[in-house]
């Protein structure tokens, strides 16, 4: 059967009250952006439903992105038809037939909310489904458990006859709960959070702290990449590369061993705080995995936090090395994490970290050097990286900040 449709069912989304119109229409621009090279489709959205009209676009393709857009609960190809029972008839027949075969099983699950149509929803299942019982050879009907689910929607202005779903990530759109600056380090952990965070609508644009010559252009490749596969999920992203060479040489020189890696990071949430407050952010979101490594116990998260009077989302706080790397495989940034280049947060590591850091020390230590001057510098020289869903090139400007 060709389609020329496809349904879109929402999911939290159908929880929202007055708010939900402003949460259908981002969904909508979601949709938009991540389908953006898709040439001749057009997307329409009601209440509770929205259609992509795909004028002999590959469905294909919508499909495989459609399953990365948060928001979406499910979604099927479908068949728009008049709302006349004989054409409903018909389309349904011919959506089914590539399936008559033995030992195939079928139900028809209708619903109708134009309530001016002559039949019921009860009286459409077994209108349609005895025609299809009439006009099919090997096909029986199982209500309970069957291997083909018909489904046909009786709207207002046409039906929509349907013999799939396709499962979506449901969530929040993206760009509904507001934005944050996501510490992206190039581990495993950082694009998880990432994921995770804009599965709850959350817009996030990327910071990464880059150290040459000590880190490597592959390593700023790597990054970009993990970027571009977040895209995927939420549209465009800004990623922010900031040099911090200059910083990290000072911190390593200035202060003890075992709280480098304290002030390192005080550093780096310092910086990522102004790039958030620049581009409008209301929250900083980290990678950090309660206990995973010395930065991330409580005494450390109280140190580091300091720095900073905004929300600080820790979205793997508790879970646990297998259940991260289970979800980076699942969104494409396993492989790509675990590529050989190292990056800030793996160099200059102490030999014996400060598990239990005290706030008052670190402050004292970085008291004897300047660093707020060297932040700023950092801040103006960072670059930033326009990357888009599924673009094979990126935007690269400088920092206008």
């Amino acid at each position: 059967m060709k389609y020329d449709h496809i349904l879109i069912r929402y999911g939290e989304i159908s929880t929202k009250g007055q708010n939900r119109k402003k949460f259908v229409s981002r969904l909508r621009k979601n949709i938009k952006s991540v389908l953006y090279d898709v040439p001749g489709i057009e997307i329409v959205h009601t209440r509770d439903r929205m259609y992509i009209q795909l004028h002999d676009a590959d469905e294909k393709i919508i499909i495989e992105r459609l399953r990365k857009v948060f928001g979406i609960q499910s979604f099927s190809l479908a068949q728009k038809v008049e709302n006349d029972i004989e054409k409903i008839k018909e389309a349904a027949l011919e959506a089914l037939k590539e399936y008559d075969k033995e030992g195939v099983t079928f139900k028809v699950s209708s619903r109708r909310s134009f309530k001016d149509f002559p039949y019921d929803t009860n009286g459409l299942n077994q209108t349609i489904g005895a025609h299809l019982l009439r006009n099919t050879k090997k096909l029986t009907v199982d209500v309970r458990n069957p291997d083909v689910n018909v489904k046909v929607e009786v709207r207002n202005e046409a039906t929509y006859i349907m013999s799939g779903d396709y499962e979506g990530l449901g969530g929040l759109p993206v760009g509904t709960s507001g934005k944050a600056a996501l510490m992206l380090s190039g581990g495993l952990d950082s694009p998880v959070a990432g994921y995770l965070t804009m599965k709850r609508g959350v817009e996030i644009e990327a910071v990464h702290f880059f150290s040459p010559p000590f880190t490597s252009e592959r390593a700023k490749e790597k990054v970009v990449d993990l970027t571009k596969e977040l895209t995927k999920y939420g549209g465009s992203i800004k990623l922010h590369i900031v040099p911090f060479t200059e910083i990290q040489q000072l911190v390593h020189k200035q202060v003890p061993e075992n709280y480098t890696m304290t002030s390192t990071r005080r550093m780096m949430l310092k910086i990522a705080d102004k790039i958030r407050e620049q581009n409008g952010g209301l929250a900083i979101v980290t990678g950090e995995s309660l206990g995973q490594v010395a930065s991330q116990t409580l005494d450390s998260m109280v140190a580091i936090n300091d720095v900073t009077s905004i929300p600080v989302l820790r979205p793997l706080i508790a879970t646990d090395k297998t259940e991260i790397i289970s979800v980076s495989k699942k969104i494409n940034t396993y492989d790509i994490s675990i590529r050989p280049y190292e990056d800030c947060c793996t160099i200059f590591t102490p030999v014996a970290p400060k598990t239990r850091p005290k706030l008052e020390k670190v402050q004292r230590y970085e008291e004897f050097v300047d660093f707020d001057e060297l932040i700023e510098k950092a801040v103006n020289e960072t670059e930033t990286i326009l990357i888009q869903p599924n673009d094979s090139s990126n935007s690269i400007e400088e920092s206008l900040f």
